[in-house]
């Protein structure tokens, strides 16, 4: 990764090859999700800023019209803020997204700091992307600047790049 006006001099986030942190965090205000209960297939994991940002709603809404691309290659996806549950849950209705949007609100922002996605002077996830494979390990993972949507094409060839033949399935 190469240092831009946004990442240098900060935390950088995991990179490939490392252990992706196992953690538990709040789906709703009753039901909670733990990373390691979807070893098996991929995990694409998405922090953003914030709900009801335009670029995150871009952002996630891209994600949520790729899902049958994603799916292809058995990605689970799921994207982490530090806004609460509530806030999730009618951000997610108002976009129609068919992922989880989990809640990093209490203790506020610790899962995005074990990926070096949480930015200290705004309070927020950055805007971090990571393809998890199967065995748990992050098999590519990039910060984009906080203004921009990522789309979804690097996840889509990192998800390329786990099959034996480089195919999607």
């Amino acid at each position: 990764m190469t240092d831009t006006p946004e990442t240098e001099g900060r935390e950088r986030i995991l990179t490939a090859g490392t252990t992706a942190p196992d953690f538990t965090l709040r789906v709703t205000a009753d039901q909670s999700l733990r990373l390691g209960e979807l070893r098996g297939a991929p995990v694409v994991l998405a922090f953003y800023p914030a709900d009801w940002s335009p670029v995150c709603g871009d952002e996630l809404s891209v994600i949520n019209a790729a899902l049958p691309m994603l799916h292809e290659g058995r990605a689970q996806v799921v994207a982490v803020s530090v806004d609460n549950v509530w806030s999730h849950e009618a951000f997610s209705s108002a976009h129609g997204l068919h992922f989880p949007l989990l809640s990093d609100f209490e203790p506020k922002g610790a899962v995005s700091r074990l990926y070096g996605a949480y930015d200290d002077g705004t309070g927020e996830s950055r805007r971090a992307l990571f393809v998890i494979d199967a065995a748990g390990v992050i098999a590519w993972s990039y910060l984009s600047p906080v203004a921009l949507n990522p789309g979804v094409d690097g996840v889509l060839d990192a998800l390329d790049a786990l099959t034996p033949d480089g195919r999607r399935g």
